[in-house]
């Protein structure tokens, strides 16, 4: 996003989206307040079980229809991930990892409906270190969410938010983050922290769960993805690049 492009002193969000994803590429998107298994995990990602995704075409995996957005909300997820992280010389956009897609099946599994969540209250404005505090699952957060943002965007600027330039649309996303803008139905702050924080996710979760289309990003940091043992790599690479094709789950299986 162009208002920041520069964080903490001559970091670029590049070198920050790398440093980010050196310490989580290989993580996926867990409810919160508890640990799911390899298989809870593939299910809540894709809907299916984990010998259903592995018997499906490896390039039809994550990358149908929406299950979840309607096509006003996928418009405006789309949008939103390409301002976050758009394309540049160093990589590729979320927009184009298909990140918009992982965000899609994390709304429409077990994490979106809030499976992991303690939903009866009470409710009370918690503080920050207190974690979720909202009586809404993370799906109806985002949908409500991208309602009041696109009220906004219709209001201020007479137009829906894929529909704006890149720069207002840079703008929108600032004035989000900044908590200039009060949104009507859900708490600004945790609208825009949760979006950033799937499109991150998105951006650097291993393929099978919808983001990371070709491996793109881990390839932009040197990641070499989901294999586990690099005992015999070592020797042969010390101190040399280590430029093998990264692994995801699915070429594991």
């Amino acid at each position: 996003m162009s208002t920041r492009e520069k964080s903490q002193g001559d970091v670029g969000r590049r070198d920050f989206l790398k440093l980010f994803g050196a310490a989580g590429a290989a993580a996926s998107t867990l409810p919160l307040g508890g640990s799911a298994s390899a298989d809870e995990m593939v299910t809540a990602a894709t809907g299916k079980p984990d010998h259903q995704v592995a018997d499906a075409p490896k390039s039809h995996v994550g990358y149908s229809g929406y299950e979840f957005f309607n096509v006003d909300e996928s418009a405006f997820i789309e949008a939103a991930v390409d301002t976050l992280i758009p394309s540049d010389s160093t990589g590729p956009g979320a927009k184009e990892l298909g990140v918009a897609i992982y965000i899609d099946r994390q709304m429409a599994g077990g994490y979106g409906k809030g499976d992991r969540l303690y939903l009866e209250g009470p409710f009370s404005e918690g503080k920050p270190e207190q974690g979720y505090q909202l009586p809404m699952t993370p799906s109806e957060l985002i949908r409500a969410g991208v309602a009041d943002v696109g009220a906004y965007v219709q209001k201020s600027h007479k137009s829906t938010f894929d529909g704006l330039s890149a720069k207002d649309r840079a703008a929108v996303m600032a004035e989000l983050d900044g908590k200039k803008v009060e949104l009507p139905t859900v708490p600004t702050a945790t609208f825009f922290g949760l979006l950033l924080q799937l499109t991150i996710e998105g951006y650097f979760a291993d393929p099978m769960y919808g983001g990371n289309k070709d491996r793109a990003a881990w390839k932009m940091i040197g990641f070499p993805g989901a294999d586990a043992m690099y005992m015999d790599k070592i020797e042969p690479f010390r101190n040399k690049p280590y430029t093998a094709d990264p692994k995801g789950i699915q070429d594991l299986i």
